[in-house]
């Protein structure tokens, strides 16, 4: 009998919990969910829902919370605590109430959220209840059929790779079925597990990055049916946005995610619900939110309709609002962001005389500089941090990207410009023309299942082994694999760059939560035609 039927017929007798599911596998079904264990990395665990190894059901969900026990039990025998939440998927809650049973039973006090509340919120709550680890139960902006487990450190950021290796070496000697669990309601009973609620305090942090005063705009937001349902229009009224409308359709949390098949608000279809009901309304602003309310998405009204703002452009917009509208910026203010978002915020920030500082791709590398920062008593210095991915970070008061906070100074920011009688679409040809245009594009490639986890290596390795010598005939200049790399003080990690003599940029990484390989394209000039040239020829060599 090979492993996977192995893995299989101990799951089969042992999981009761998943029974049904696993009597009625095929034998390809079977392959694909116990060919491997689900990985835990910086971003956590993301996986299917499902029974097996590599889906994430109460087992695994309970092997990963015991080596996190172990881990905080390795460095605080006694007193240790952890903050728990979770977003609108499929099974959240019941994953979130599991691990605090396992962590109960470890002897360690869980504090956990009694419904729903965004990814920067459970952040807040590990720094404001100075808990040794965090966990969000949440699968971003993935498809409904998944769901995850995030960890965080006792500073409210992501755990990094020294910890994230460290959680995984003790999760590697759990037993999945020895796992121990406390009946919840019982914990409860006996203060093992806590409800807590920071709704006020985590609020009233966000309300000191307020930039602007002007109020008068229109608002069309939309949760996505997920977390931001429970605190973005609570904060849109208490900040004096009275003219906002929430998309009805999209306005309760549902796990199923009944009106976009991607929740994600990157993409153009998870806002067109939001930008019809904009039309209907006049609206000045569209602002979406991901389920677990870490990313924000936005349209702005123009004459010829609604402009979809990326990512890159809004964090663009963002940097040069907060300092041309804040009046208390630090004397020498940092700005971080990530290496594959667009090298135009650097020309901006540093229009500023702000200090830019790059990270690898992941909201926890932004986190780790405020640290930096906070050690040599500078942390006021970090003004914004973002990736091009819709992740925005003002302030200190949390480690993750906020779209809570994001939503706030994206509503003043379109308010004051209105009062100037510009919108967010002529303020930003406005840094166009001043900076330059660059044109981006992010592309995915998926490989799934067993073969395709071998074929990203293939992949991968193949253009280590023939990187490209030319972006659409422009010389590569510079080549840097960030796996190898020893000049640069950052970790190593999986990317690949390339730099281009005309400034086009290509970077090639595998996602840290889904089994695909990204890639940034940057065309310093041509426009659409010229991403479209480059994406050919790199659609050619993946």
């Amino acid at each position: 009998m090979d492993s996977i039927e192995k893995k299989y017929a101990e799951w089969l007798e042992k999981a009761t919990q998943c029974a049904t599911e696993l009597k009625a596998m095929s034998a390809d079904e079977r392959k694909e969910a116990f060919y491997k264990d689900l990985e835990f990395g910086t971003a956590g665990l993301r996986g299917v829902i499902g029974a097996g190894t590599d889906r994430l059901n109460v087992y695994t969900i309970g092997k990963v919370t015991q080596g996190l026990a172990d881990y905080v039990l390795s460095h605080k025998k006694k007193g240790a605590t952890v903050a728990i939440s979770y977003d609108s998927r499929n099974f959240s809650e019941e994953f979130a109430r599991h691990a605090a049973a396992v962590l109960a039973a470890n002897g360690i006090k869980a504090y956990i959220t009694r419904k729903l509340f965004p990814t920067p919120y459970l952040s807040f709550m590990v720094r404001k209840l100075e808990c040794d680890a965090g966990i969000m139960i949440t699968a971003s902006h993935n498809p409904a059929k998944f769901n995850g487990y995030k960890v965080y450190g006792p500073d409210g950021c992501q755990v990094t790779d020294k910890a994230a290796a460290e959680i995984f070496g003790y999760i590697q000697k759990v037993n999945t079925f020895a796992v121990k669990a406390v009946d919840f309601d019982r914990a409860v009973s006996d203060g093992d597990i806590e409800f807590v609620e920071v709704t006020r305090e985590y609020l009233d942090a966000v309300y000191e990055r307020s930039v602007g005063q002007a109020r008068d705009v229109s608002v069309v937001y939309t949760p996505l049916n997920g977390t931001g349902t429970e605190i973005v229009p609570q904060m849109f009224r208490e900040r004096g946005f009275k003219n906002v409308t929430v998309v009805p359709e999209q306005a309760l949390p549902d796990g199923n995610f009944p009106t976009t098949p991607y929740p994600n608000p990157e993409k153009a279809q998870a806002l067109e619900l939001a930008i019809a009901l904009a039309e209907k309304q006049n609206a000045d602003i569209v602002i979406g939110t991901d389920p677990d309310a870490d990313r924000i998405g936005a349209a702005v009204k123009t004459d010829g309709g609604y402009r979809l703002i990326t990512g890159n452009e809004m964090g663009v917009l963002l940097i040069n609002y907060i300092f041309t509208h804040k009046n208390d910026l630090p004397e020498k203010p940092v700005v971080v962001k990530t290496i594959v978002t667009t090298d135009l915020a650097s020309r901006v920030a540093e229009s500023y005389g702000a200090e830019v500082k790059e990270v690898l791709t992941g909201f926890k590398y932004i986190g780790e500089v405020i640290k930096k920062l906070e050690s040599k008593n500078e942390g006021d210095r970090f003004v914004f941090g973002y990736e091009e991915s819709y992740g925005y970070l003002s302030g200190t008061y949390v480690r993750d990207k906020d779209a809570v906070v994001a939503s706030m100074l994206v509503a003043e920011m379109t308010a004051d410009y209105l009062k100037d009688g510009k919108t967010l679409a002529d303020v930003l040809d406005g840094i166009y023309a001043e900076f330059g245009k660059y044109y981006h594009r992010t592309v995915s490639f998926t490989y799934e299942g067993v073969s395709g986890a071998q074929k990203m290596k293939d992949v991968l390795a193949g253009i280590r082994k023939t990187p490209p010598k030319a972006i659409d005939g422009s010389e590569v200049t510079e080549s840097i694999d960030y796996l190898t790399q020893t000049a640069l003080d950052l970790p190593k990690s999986d990317v690949l760059s390339f730099k281009a003599a005309d400034g086009s940029k290509l970077i090639v990484r595998p996602s840290g939560t889904e089994p695909l390989i990204k890639v940034y394209i940057t065309a310093a000039s041509g426009g659409e035609a010229r991403i479209d040239a480059i994406l050919a020829q790199v659609k050619s060599f993946m």
